[in-house]
């Protein structure tokens, strides 16, 4: 059984960084997709970033347009670890952010049923 762990969130000023990370247990996640989605009150979830494999040591990095700019993602497939580096954020960014993990690629299309794992999530709270 696969277990996805975030860590990293907090309060932060306007302006301010974060990084997330999400440390994956029971499986080596190095061929799946890995992505990073977040929930704010009273909205829907929604995707963030994601990491895929496309072949050899190359993996592709998408991010939606939320944060695009602002946000890396990256991964350690020798930890089984995920990160989100986060700047310059906005009060906007407030939000329950959640790592996933696929075999097939992550995206705004995808759905809380079509993802295979997710985390439990981290809160991110941005000050004005």
């Amino acid at each position: 059984q696969v277990e996805l762990v975030e860590s990293g969130g907090g309060l932060v000023q306007a302006g301010g960084s974060l990084r997330l990370s999400c440390a994956a247990s029971g499986r080596t996640l190095s061929s799946y997709a890995m992505g990073w989605f977040r929930q704010a009150p009273g909205k829907q979830r929604e995707f963030v970033a994601g990491t895929h494999w496309s072949g050899g040591s190359v993996y592709v990095a998408d991010y939606a347009g939320s944060l695009r700019g602002r946000a890396t993602i990256s991964r350690d497939n020798a930890k089984n670890t995920l990160y989100l580096q986060m700047n310059n954020l906005k009060p906007d960014d407030t939000a329950v952010y959640y790592c996933a993990a696929d075999p097939a690629k992550l995206g705004a299309w995808s759905t809380l049923n079509d993802v295979d794992y997710w985390g439990q999530g981290t809160q991110v709270t941005v000050s004005s």
